[in-house]
This record gives C-alpha cells, sequence and structure tokens, in this order.
C-alpha cells in the first residue's frame, strides 16, 4: 500500500513540474511575440526620457509611466494619438502655440514630425522707421497773353520733400516676410519745379443746330489753380468703410473718380495733369484747394503721395 501511495505521489510531481514548464514556456514566447517600442518623452520643464513599451497610444504611454496632465496642459501629437517607434511625446502648456505640420511624403521621403518642429522658427516683430524721398511735381504756367519772348523759361527749380514712415516688418529666419505702414510724417515738403510756357489760344466754336446755336465743350487752361493733389483707396484707412460707393451714389472707379470740395458740384469734369476726372466723392479732409484721385489699392496712393497740379474745369 506504501509502494502505490509513493508511486502517486512521484505521478502528481512529474504533473506539476509538467504544467510550470508549460507556462514558463508560454510566457516567455509571449515576451518574445511583443514588440518594445523605444519612445522619447519630453516633460514641460524640458527633461527627456526614453520609455519602452508595447503600446502605441500617447494615452496609454503616458499612464502606463504613471504621468498625469495638469489642466492647462496637452501634449503633442494629442492624447488620442498612434505613435511608432523613434518618435517623440512633448507636454507643454495648452496656451503654446502650435504649427499644424502634416506628415508629407514626397518621392519616398517622409519628413517626420520631429525634423519639422526642429526647422520651425518663430517669427519676429521690429517697428523700423525709413527716410523716403518726396519727389517734386513739373507746374507749368500759362505765358500766352506775355509780352515776353514766346520762349520756355523755368522760373522756379524744383526740390525732392522728405518724409518719414514707420513700418512694422515681421522676419523669420532674419528674412523679411511682411512690412506694414504704420504712419507717415512729411519732413520736409518738396518744391514744385514751375515753367513758364507758351501756349496757343484757345478757340470757341459753335455748331449751328437746326433751332439754336449749342455751346461748344471746351477746356479753360488759362489761369488754372494749383491744388494739392492726393490718392485714396477704397480701404478702411483711407475712406472709414469699404464699400467703395462715393458720397454721390456711383461706383468709385480708378481714372475716374475724384474727391473734391463743395466748390465743385457732383458731375464737374476736371483737367488734372492732362487727364480728366469727374467729381463723384466727398472728403472730410478734403477741403479749400485739396483734390483725391481714387485709385485701386493702398500701395498705389502710397506711391501717389503730394503732389501740387494745376487744374482746369472743363467746360
Amino acid at each position: 500500500m506504501k509502494k502505490e501511495e509513493k508511486a502517486s505521489l512521484s505521478i502528481m510531481k512529474i504533473i506539476c513540474i509538467s504544467i510550470i514548464l508549460i507556462l514558463i514556456s508560454g510566457i516567455g514566447v509571449m515576451a518574445v511575440n511583443t514588440k518594445l517600442n523605444d519612445v522619447k518623452i519630453i516633460l514641460q520643464n524640458g527633461y527627456e526620457m526614453t520609455a519602452l513599451t508595447s503600446k502605441t497610444k500617447v494615452s496609454e504611454i503616458l499612464e502606463e509611466n504613471n504621468i498625469l496632465l495638469e489642466e492647462n496642459q496637452k501634449t503633442i501629437p494629442d492624447l488620442d494619438s498612434e505613435i511608432v517607434a523613434g518618435e517623440s511625446i512633448k507636454i507643454t502648456d495648452k496656451s503654446y502655440q502650435e504649427v499644424q505640420i502634416a506628415k508629407i511624403e514626397e518621392k519616398g521621403v517622409e519628413t517626420s514630425l520631429n525634423q519639422l518642429l526642429e526647422n520651425y522658427a518663430p517669427i519676429t516683430e521690429k517697428i523700423v522707421v525709413e527716410q523716403v524721398a518726396i519727389p517734386y511735381e513739373t507746374v507749368t504756367k500759362n505765358a500766352t497773353n506775355s509780352t515776353e519772348n514766346g520762349t520756355n523759361k523755368v522760373l522756379q527749380q524744383g526740390q525732392d520733400g522728405l518724409k518719414e514712415v514707420t513700418y512694422k516688418v515681421k522676419y523669420q529666419n532674419e528674412v523679411e516676410i511682411e512690412k506694414t505702414v504704420l504712419s507717415e510724417v512729411v519732413v520736409k515738403e518738396p518744391v514744385n519745379k514751375i515753367v513758364q510756357v507758351q501756349k496757343a489760344k484757345t478757340t470757341t466754336t459753335t455748331v449751328a443746330t437746326s433751332r439754336a446755336a449749342s455751346q461748344p465743350r471746351t477746356t479753360n487752361t488759362a489761369g488754372g489753380t494749383t491744388y494739392k493733389v492726393t490718392a485714396y483707396c477704397p480701404c478702411a484707412k483711407c475712406c472709414g468703410k469699404a464699400s467703395g460707393r462715393t458720397a454721390s451714389g456711383t461706383k468709385a472707379t480708378a481714372g475716374r473718380t475724384v474727391a473734391a470740395s463743395s466748390q465743385f458740384a457732383f458731375g464737374t469734369q476736371l483737367n488734372i495733369g492732362g487727364h480728366t476726372y469727374t467729381v463723384e466723392d466727398r472728403g472730410g479732409a478734403v477741403k479749400g484747394n485739396k483734390i483725391d484721385i481714387f485709385v485701386n489699392s493702398h500701395a498705389e496712393a502710397l506711391q501717389w503721395g503730394v503732389r501740387y497740379l494745376t487744374v482746369d474745369v472743363v467746360n
């Protein structure tokens, strides 16, 4: 009887040892088949740690490493993203201005998120003041009725003016990417060149009709008045609005529309610098001997600057 009990115990020991060996073998196989990824975790204070994990989801990797986010923190990439070996998880403040960067694959080359973040350069701003010359204009004075010799004569030499322009300039990698005008201050007004010229007298002709004679359309070139001529565009900075509608109700058109004081009725045509414009607009700053010419853009208005030109009414 004792021999049978001993044999039974020996069999039980063999079975237990076999089960233990099977379990150990299974665990070994599972460990071999489990792929561990090398992931870098960058904390907000700049500390970097490397974690070996079989997880691929950002939130699971942080949980596995006992890392909890505060209310004002976020991760790059976000918690629901999947990452692979060699990529990083960055913990930062929610107010951090994150640049949305997509993975780019071109010609079989993939640019990783880390490489793009390393190449990202912040944008800096500077206030720059530059001195810009204001070119003088040439004004002609009609000397048709003069008793002097009928040759052109320079009565006054012209001189360029000077203005200080304040810009806000944006740089990236020390390269200018944007330049915005903040203000302009005229330091010295330009002095126009005045030339006395001989012009043929304007003749008036009449055209007879079946019942009455109509008045001809002529340009009064004798005795024209010199005006301060500036330019404006439909932007809010020039007009305080951007509707493109004039005070007379017409649509402002470059090459046609000018703003003038109430001394000129709407529809009055003016010869300015050899080009005929129509008075269609008003302006709070357009008073006395000042006229604003409509242009398409603010850049054109700045380029025009301030000019002093002879203005004639087209009758």
